[in-house]
This record gives structure tokens, sequence and C-alpha cells, in this order.
């Protein structure tokens, strides 16, 4: 099947050119020109440039598919205008800073990037930003499109009907788990000492001494903003822990820097950046107590004789969940763990392969069978939190072909996806033709995705 046209949006993966470029740049030329919008040879540059950079690779050649996804891009952008199809400026510098980061870390550092692309820090972000809007626009014209298509369990049906027998989907083997987890107990004097060094970092900020950002990138143990200074971007109320957020969002002065916050990954003190809208952007520092191997021991012991409880008949593995288990996210379901899928992406789902698992759990779940209690172990939650669980296996289904009866969320995702390329290639097809279309010299003899360009 051919790359899907979702790609074509191209997923923040390509700088925008923009006309001061085009006015700062003499020497460049014109190389597609789309309606009335110009491709310029210098836009393809860095789009491939960009690519090469985040370890992209093209189908073909990257001088004919760039072009061409940027003429679609063009396309969808015309219509976005006739629809009046518009994004407002804080859904867009909201995630500005994500990606610049992204950029960053495969650079290896801000002064790193900025030589790759010949670009200052603030031009990388401008072009960012510029992209992000497209692509937003973009996205909403296709979601348009596609909203159109309906697709009925019939059609599951006769999709699964003639399908050759050899083509039909194969469902990896899943399983549903349930867990226990009990946090090790952290000595108070651990937690004296990171308040200490925390309490440390902010009269040594408020003195002068040294800036926040530094003293983040020496100190703090949150790896994925440590790099950049402690910035965690913008971001909204719900996306933090409630108490950090209750923090971050009571702050207004980049002067001043918050007590000592406690959350579920450690403590944090936290800086003010900026406010816009609904969304404020921190920086912070993570610091999180030793836990002696001492706790971590008494903790195995513990959720190992709840194990054998269980084993015995003594309570069941629900009943304990309740009891023992401190994982918020499960308590409330028995214990069940749930994870959002590409074909799930909202409400998540509780049976999926193993890769989906946290690879500690995945680790032991792989050696066990259904009903199954495990022997208490060791795992790193997400933000790097340390605990020691217990999981039982519910359920696995052996992997097999696909079908109506066990499968049909599975066979509805596939189908809609499918329905929804085939319309979208078509609204392309139908735009190609009547939107005119030029192609400089050297750089139409390509194989392209949508045959016909410039003919009408």
């Amino acid at each position: 099947m051919k790359k899907s046209i979702l790609t074509l949006a191209l997923m923040t993966a390509l700088f925008t050119y923009t006309e001061s470029s085009a006015q700062n740049n003499i020497i460049d030329e014109v190389v597609w020109v789309v309606g009335d919008e110009a491709i310029y040879k210098s836009e393809v540059e860095e789009a491939r440039q960009d690519a090469l950079l985040r370890g992209t690779q093209w189908e073909g050649d990257p001088y004919c598919v760039i072009p061409e996804q940027l003429a679609v891009n063009k396309l969808f952008l015309n219509q976005a205008e006739l629809d009046s199809i518009f994004v407002t400026d804080e859904d867009v510098a909201s995630q500005v800073e994500y990606y610049y980061k992204d950029r960053v870390d495969k650079a290896g550092s801000e002064e790193k990037l900025e030589e790759y692309f010949s670009m200052t820090a603030n031009q990388i972000k401008s072009h960012l930003y510029e992209t992000l809007k497209q692509e937003y626009v973009i996205s909403k014209v296709r979601d348009k499109i596609i909203s159109r298509v309906k697709v009925t369990p019939a059609d599951v049906r006769r999709y699964l009907k003639d399908i050759p027998t050899d083509e039909i989907p194969s469902i990896p083997t899943q399983y549903e788990v349930q867990i226990i987890t009990l946090d090790p107990v952290i000595p108070q004097e651990e937690i004296d000492e990171v308040k200490s060094d925390l309490r440390d970092y902010i009269d040594r900020v408020q003195a002068g001494e040294v800036s926040f950002s530094t003293l983040a990138r020496l100190y703090s143990e949150d790896p994925g903003s440590a790099r950049v200074g402690g910035d965690l971007g913008f971001f909204g109320r719900n996306e933090m822990v409630p108490e950090f957020s209750a923090v971050a969002f009571n702050m207004t002065d980049p002067a001043k820097i918050s007590k000592i916050v406690e959350t579920e990954y450690g403590f944090h003190i936290i800086q003010f950046v900026e406010r816009l809208g609904d969304r404020v952007r921190v920086r912070h520092i993570l610091r999180k107590p030793r836990i002696p191997m001492e706790s971590i021991d008494n903790c195995l012991a513990r959720l190992d004789s709840v194990a054998q409880d269980i084993r015995s008949g003594k309570r069941s593995f629900e009943n304990s969940v309740s009891t023992y288990s401190q994982d918020k996210n499960t308590r409330n379901n028995n214990g069940l763990m749930t994870f959002k899928t590409e074909m799930s992406p909202v409400t998540g789902v509780s049976k999926v392969e193993l890769q989906y698992l946290p690879q500690d759990v995945a680790k032991v779940v792989d050696r066990m069978h259904v009903g199954e209690i495990s022997e208490p172990f060791v795992m790193q939650m997400d933000g790097g939190k340390t605990t020691c669980a217990i999981v039982k296996v519910k359920s696995k289904t052996n992997a097999h072909k696909a079908n109506m009866a066990d499968d049909y969320d599975i066979l509805y995702e596939i189908v809609s996806t499918i329905r929804h390329q085939e319309a979208l290639e078509k609204w392309v097809r139908e735009k190609q033709r009547t939107t005119y279309v030029r192609i400089s010299e050297g750089w139409g003899d390509c194989d392209f995705m949508y045959p016909g360009w410039g003919k009408r």
C-alpha cells in the first residue's frame, strides 16, 4: 500500500519557508508553483536537513518526494482559506518548545543545532512555529474530509470476506495484566538531605550567585528537562500532577522561586517563566531521595507475603489490590492495567501486546501462565519512580488471524484507515486537476505519488 497520505502534512518534519527568507536570499530559486504559492529550493533543502537530523528516511529521491509533499500541503492550505479554517496562536505556541527541545536533543546542544541550520535559536523556533501552525490547519482540513466517511459493520465484514486469506491481519499474542504495587519506605534523613539541597539552590539563585537553569543542568534528576535548564515548555493545568500544577499556575514572578513541592516523583522547586492564555511555562529542579536497598528488600518481602496469601486462597488478588496497592491508576479497577494504543489513543484498552507493557512488567509476564501470580520485583514507573510489584495474568489470547467475533474493533480501525486514506487521495487528485502547477526544469523528472502535476 502506498505511503499514507496522512504523512503529507509532514507532522512537523519540515521547516516552513517564509517570504522574509526569500527576500533575504536573492540567489534562491523557485522550483514549483502551486496556484499562487511558490516552493523554493531552500525550502526543500531545509526539509531534507531536518529529516537527516531526525533520522527520517525518504522513500525515493528527497528532491522529488519533498517538493511533491509540499505541493500537497499547498492544496490543503488553499482549501483552508476557502473554508475559513484557522487555528489560534495559543494552539501553536504551546508546542514550539517541545519540538524545539526535540531538535536540540537530536543535534546534541543548542549551539550545534544553530550551527547545523545556520540559524539562531529564535529563527529556528520561528520556523517551527510556522510549520506547526500549518500542520494544525492541514489537520483540520483532513479531518473535515474524512468526517464524511462512514464505516459500517457490513463494510468490515465485506473487507474480511474479500481480502485474500494470506492477507488477513495477524493479531499478536495479547495479555490482560493486574498489578499490585508497594512503594519502598524512604528514610526521613534521605528526605531531609534532598530538601536541604533544594533550599540551598533557592538561596544561591536568589543571592544572584548562579542561575536556576545552570543548577537544573547540574543537579536536576529529570533527564528530559535538565539538559535544557529545567525548562518544561508550555503545559496545561491537567498535564502535570495536581501538586505541581497548583504551585506552577499560581506563580507570576520569574524572580521568585517556589517553596519545595512534593509529588509522587520526588521533590521540586519551580521558577516561573511566562504565561500564554491558560498555559504556563516554568523551569523546575527535581531531586529524588535515595532509596536504601534495605527498604527495597523489606518492600519485596511484604509483597511476597501478599502473593503467598493469594496463592493459598486466603484472599483474592482483587481484594489485595484494594487493601495494599499504591498504584493510583489501577487501584480502583481491581488492579487491571490499561494502555493507550494506536487503535485506542484516548480511552485505552486492557488487552495489549507485550510491547505496550512497562518493560519490567513485560519481562515477568512473558514467562507466566494465565492465573499465575508473579514473584515480587522492582520496577521503574513513568517519570523514574521506583516501586515494587507483583502481577497476575488475567487473560492471554494467543496469536491468531483476525476474526469478526474477537477482533471487530481492530478490523473496524483498519477499514476506517483504508477508507480515510482513499478519501484523502481522491480529494488530492481532484484538487490536483483543477490547480495551476508549474514545475521548474530539472525538478519534474520524478516518479511522483500523484502523476499528472501541471496537467489540467
